[in-house]
């Protein structure tokens, strides 16, 4: 049971998650009123991570629904399992044939066939897929709806009765309830503006790139073998690019496997070379690559001095330290 806000911050401290005060007061609040939550900011920034450490520390299973532009019902709440129906009525032919064999016209026997439909559409041959599995689950679960901004619109409306009343309904078998609400998070790259329909019916929490201290905190708890001097130079210069104007800035993750890499190459600085060789670890276009570069010597900076200005050494633009040149 949750008591309050810091016991939040305390279970997701168990999975190594940081949350902020924000992120610990969205997470009691959807907790107690029983309401989705719907996560939106930039790729990478722990939304995802946040449903995996919830569900840990819980002690409850994740099911999770990866979004995509086209999904439709059948993938995301159920399907038939045509070719088990198939198989079933392959090896039950001879009971079909002494129920109809008697049968004295094609409507009759169409008629009984018709009373025997309940043993092939039942709950023996359906395929439930993450939405049914989450309500019909006989544990509570986590649902985690992930990148629902690539999903279609159709699919939004698709959601409001699942988000709303956590029940589905199944032509065949009718509306089925949930037998435990499941905490269900939602997550938004923010690629497109999501239905105010959606939104109304969820609690929402912008997560940002954390700030310098706060994502130097990750980086020593994810990576503890990274010396603290090392740690802040890296994420220093994170921090720095992600105020470059580039298709993609470096994501948490993306600084965490960074910092994983100066550990495994033995590095005791970020020099000139280090950051050469291992840009594509932060950078995943060739152009920002690039682009990065020339910005690190001043070629995209209004502060290079006057070609009379210049001091005859070069300087250095990397943060956290200079090296001969």
């Amino acid at each position: 049971m949750l008591n309050s806000i810091t016991d939040v911050r305390e279970i997701l401290a168990t999975q190594q998650y940081i949350a902020s005060d924000e992120i610990c007061t969205a997470m009691f609040l959807a907790d107690k009123l029983g309401k989705p939550l719907l996560a939106e900011g930039p790729a990478g920034v722990g939304k995802t991570e946040l449903a995996k450490s919830w569900a840990l520390a819980n002690g409850r299973e994740l099911i999770r629904l990866q979004c995509y532009e086209g999904l439709d019902e059948t993938k995301a709440l159920y399907e038939w399992e045509y070719a088990k129906q198939l198989l079933y009525t392959q090896l039950l032919r001879e009971k079909l044939s002494d129920l109809l064999g008697d049968s004295r016209t094609l409507r009759e026997a169409a008629d009984r066939l018709a009373n025997e439909e309940d043993v092939f559409f039942s709950e023996r041959f359906l395929l439930p897929r993450p939405l049914l599995r989450a309500i019909t689950s006989d544990e509570p679960v986590v649902l985690l709806i992930d990148e629902i901004d690539r999903a279609d619109a159709e699919f939004e409306a698709f959601l409001l009765e699942v988000l709303s009343d956590f029940q589905v309904s199944v032509p065949e078998l009718g509306t089925l309830k949930a037998k435990h609400q499941p905490t269900v998070l939602l997550t938004s790259n923010n690629t497109r503006e999501l239905s105010e329909a959606l939104k109304r019916r969820c609690l929402y929490i912008h997560i940002d790139y954390p700030d310098l201290e706060a994502e130097l905190r990750v980086i020593q708890l994810k990576v503890p073998g990274l010396s603290p001097k090392l740690a802040r130079q890296a994420i220093e210069y994170v921090q720095k690019l992600r105020k470059m104007d580039l298709k993609k800035h470096p994501s948490v993750s993306e600084t965490i496997d960074w910092a994983r890499a100066l550990l495994e190459l033995n590095s005791r600085q970020i020099d000139k070379s280090t950051l050469d060789t291992t840009l594509s670890v932060l950078l995943k276009y060739e152009s920002d690559i690039q682009r990065a570069k020339r910005a690190l010597q001043g070629g995209e900076r209004g502060d290079r001095p006057e070609r009379g200005d210049r001091p005859d050494r070069p300087r250095n633009r990397y943060p956290g330290g200079e090296w001969n040149n």
